[in-house]
């Protein structure tokens, strides 16, 4: 008789490597799903549905992509990309995440300047503004579950610090960084060299 899959697809362990097509195919899937907000569809397809990473790994590889200039889910795909196929890898997974989109806005583009002023249009938009807010809630609590998970209380500590520093008290996000990260390399530093 055959074993159940594990009931926690967070903690099973990555298949092997995506080609370049899958990596095509796979963020143009992710960006056509989702539409107005990709990383909720990105973190589903990478670590859920093709277990390409484990989400420890897609979460350091999203913090990783914060720090780069640009959109941080165009990072991740020329991150995601570049890790397993190199620099064609990297094209890849961009030209996939970005084309379908790119077609997609160039004709609603041109038919809200056309029809932009019906009230029903403003009213669906609207509505759509609620269900994007309500994913990117979703994944931000599925990001968080590891972190949780393994009961760090400095990991935590340092998160809700950098939550407030940035989400309540509004001071720039360099600054908060540049005192973040220093402070987080060193706590780890310090934790990695006490379990020795």
């Amino acid at each position: 008789m055959a074993a159940d899959p594990p009931a926690d697809v967070d903690a099973a362990p990555p298949v092997p490597r995506p080609e370049l097509g899958e990596l095509f195919v796979a963020f143009a899937m992710m960006s056509l799903a989702g539409f107005g907000g990709v990383l909720v569809w990105a973190r589903r397809g990478i670590v859920e549905k093709h277990r390409w990473m484990s989400a420890d790994e897609f979460n350091e590889t999203f913090a990783l992509c914060h720090f780069l200039p640009g959109p941080n889910i165009v990072n991740l795909s020329v991150v995601f990309g570049a890790r397993f196929r190199g620099i064609p890898g990297a094209v890849a997974a961009f030209t996939g995440l970005l084309a379908p989109p790119v077609l997609i806005v160039t004709v609603l583009a041109a038919l809200y300047a056309r029809y932009g002023e019906i009230d029903a249009l403003r009213r669906s938009l609207a509505g759509v503004t609620c269900v994007a807010i309500g994913l990117l809630f979703a994944v931000t609590f599925k990001m968080l579950l590891p972190l949780l998970r393994k009961r760090d209380p400095v990991a935590v500590v340092l998160l809700v610090t950098a939550f407030v520093a940035i989400g309540v008290l509004r001071l720039p996000l360099p600054a908060v960084l540049g005192v973040m990260v220093p402070l987080s390399i060193g706590a780890n530093y310090v934790m990695a060299k006490r379990l020795r």
